[in-house]
């Protein structure tokens, strides 16, 4: 427990010191003018109260992933807490905050643009349909779970279709509609929800106390075939939106778009990330205390999900009442993130369309085909989309990293605080798809009989890393040398 309260200190001391740092390296102006105030639609430019763009944002990344991806990724032992603090503090609280202030500078661009703007036109086409399949893929997978949790929750004849059906015309309703007629008016109320469970499940992991596990116990990989499952890089691709997520880069300008100052984007894209390293952290320590260790996780893992764990955890530890709320918070999680994914392509695709988003039959023209394109997705198998999506999303970090240190290199800023990020999550994806089942080792296996190999994959992840800080050297001599007066 005295590590776990170590953790939780150091995690609200990282949003104090090193976000008020990063903001202060990016330059907030409180006396800039925001988006908000100079094109107003009363659909997508609307402006909010900060609380309310918190809550959005918050909601808007809090998906599956700091609770589902804590819960599973914890098997990877006491790395599991290390990564979600300083991952969430250096790496994706800092991806957060600056994606989200370019996209204010750039009056709401969403990430392609920004993208685009920072490493030209070819690269931005790339990321428009990269990030646009991504969204819809993230709208696809943020139906299963959350169906299969009301479905515990209601009568039998409520079955798990009919709250697919239920959460998909949600969803549709979400991206049509102006902002602040209903994800401004529902995610207040959950957001309650979510920060009651995330408190609640807290609050009694002090009653357990003496089972919560400390870090410098046990240090070691406790997947029951820790060879196919080594830490690196598997880890850092398990526990991604715990951690840091390129997901959260796509949502971020969703809510440049309704900030009335900068002085309040620290709070809104830091201060999101870091409480969403708070909820991870939660029920990582709440899932194994809950289960009596690494071993009962194990079993219960391979016995049930992760949907089941929260179902009873919070039930046992918050009573009937207390646990509906909390499995409310949970399900309102990945809906709040499905919702906005999807929004997020209908403003991805007008965007580089140049289609205006004030009228709803524009809207509705770009959102159809996509609607379309995610139910047909959604038939695919869900733990093949899941797997890919935790890839994607860690390669369109890396995307807005590299953007970001392009940015401040080209400010003259220290673009130190992104470039070392940048170099690691490189080296993750690259070493990832490469060594995991779904990788291309698997695809040399099939082909042609032999498989690449940890080691194999770890050098060609180093490698792709080398190149890139290479060609980022290369492009900080070019701009030196191009900027001496003549």
């Amino acid at each position: 427990m005295i590590s776990f309260v170590i953790a939780l200190a150091i995690l609200i001391i990282g949003y104090f010191t090193y976000g008020k740092f990063v903001s202060n390296v990016f330059g907030a102006d409180p006396k800039r003018t925001t988006p908000v105030h100079t094109m107003a639609d009363g659909v997508d430019y609307v402006a909010l109260p900060t609380w309310k763009i918190f809550l959005i944002q918050f909601l808007n990344i809090a998906g599956l992933g700091p609770i589902f991806g804590a819960i599973m990724g914890v098997m990877y032992g006491p790395a599991a807490f290390l990564w979600i603090v300083f991952g969430t503090i250096f790496a994706g609280a800092v991806h957060d905050y600056l994606s989200g202030m370019l996209s204010l500078r750039e009056n709401g661009a969403s990430l392609p643009e920004i993208v685009g703007n920072q490493l030209g036109s070819k690269v931005k086409n790339v990321m428009r349909v990269f990030a646009l399949l991504l969204m819809i893929l993230v709208g696809a997978v943020f139906v299963y779970n959350p169906a299969d949790l009301l479905a515990m929750l209601t009568p039998q004849s409520l079955d798990r279709l009919f709250w697919i059906v239920v959460i998909f015309v949600y969803y549709m309703a979400a991206t049509l509609l102006p902002v602040d007629k209903l994800i401004g008016k529902l995610y207040p109320l959950f957001g309650v929800a979510l920060l009651f469970m995330a408190l609640g499940i807290m609050a009694m992991l002090f009653v357990h106390s003496d089972a919560v596990p400390e870090i410098w116990h046990q240090f070691y990989n406790h997947k029951a075939d820790p060879e196919a499952n080594p830490i690196f890089p598997m880890m850092f691709v398990s526990i991604a939106c715990g951690a840091i997520s390129g997901f959260h880069a796509t949502q971020s300008p969703m809510m440049a778009r309704c900030l009335k100052n900068e002085k309040h984007a620290r709070p809104v894209f830091y201060g999101a990330m870091v409480a969403e390293g708070i909820v991870a952290l939660i029920w990582a320590a709440a899932a194994i205390t809950f289960t009596g260790g690494y071993d009962g996780l194990q079993d219960f893992l391979g016995n049930g999900s992760p949907a089941l764990l929260v179902d009873q955890l919070s039930r046992s530890w918050l009573g009937t009442l207390g646990g509906i709320l909390a499995i409310l918070g949970v399900i309102a999680a990945p809906i709040t993130s499905g919702d906005t994914a999807l929004r997020s392509a209908r403003l991805i695709a007008a965007d580089f369309m140049g289609i205006k988003q004030r009228k709803i039959a524009k809207r509705l023209a770009v959102s159809l085909p996509i609607f379309g394109l995610c139910f047909l997705i959604m038939l695919l198998p869900y733990d093949a989309l899941w797997r890919y999506f935790a890839w994607c999303n860690q390669v369109l970090s890396v995307f807005t990293l590299w953007t970001i240190t392009v940015y401040l290199a080209k400010e003259a800023k220290p673009y130190i605080i992104t470039l070392i990020p940048a170099l690691f999550m490189t080296c993750v994806t690259v070493t990832y798809i490469f060594f995991a089942p779904e990788g291309f080792g698997a695809l040399t296996d099939k082909l042609w009989g032999f498989k690449i190999g940890h080691e194999v994959s770890l050098c060609i992840g180093l490698l792709a890393a080398a190149v890139m800080l290479l060609l980022f050297a290369r492009f900080l001599r070019l701009r030196k040398s191009t900027l001496k007066p003549a």
